[in-house]
């Protein structure tokens, strides 16, 4: 998955229903460029489907967790970038204190969970970073 793959994971995420017209002048690419795209990132799994946001609650995903993450020098925004092309990462936030970036993440199995974060961990420029997985989420 490269930089291209990545925004237009990013764009599809914040609208799925975007024409690929859309799509490919917001990338600065073709139509074509873009259906060949999504055609792979369907055909390998990284995108499973177009659907509906729901809330974190209604999700299903049996591993949900928050990962804050300590960026180098002024990264944050490089680092957004590509945590966005990531499919299990279901939000982020900039912040401030010790952590620069707070990432909702969410994975099927423990497994992949453990490969999530240790390729988040690996992306240049994270310092460090400190997950916590949700256990349980009660209303008030």
């Amino acid at each position: 998955m490269d930089d291209l793959d990545r925004k237009l994971i990013a764009l599809l995420r914040h609208d799925s229903r975007l024409p690929v017209a859309s799509l490919a002048a917001e990338l600065g690419t073709s139509r074509a460029t873009v259906r060949a795209r999504m055609d792979r990132l369907v055909a390998d799994g990284t995108i499973q489907g177009f659907t509906l946001r729901l809330r974190s609650d209604a999700t299903g995903r049996p591993i949900r967790a928050v990962m804050m993450i300590e960026v180098e020098g002024h990264r944050a925004d490089a680092i957004v970038r590509r945590l966005y092309g990531f499919p299990d990462v279901r939000a982020l936030h900039t912040t401030n204190g010790r952590w620069d970036v707070v990432a909702e993440i969410e994975a099927d199995t423990l497994e992949a969970f453990d490969r999530l974060l240790s390729t988040i961990r690996g992306l240049d420029g994270i310092a460090s970073s400190e997950t916590s997985i949700l256990l349980a989420s009660r209303k008030g």
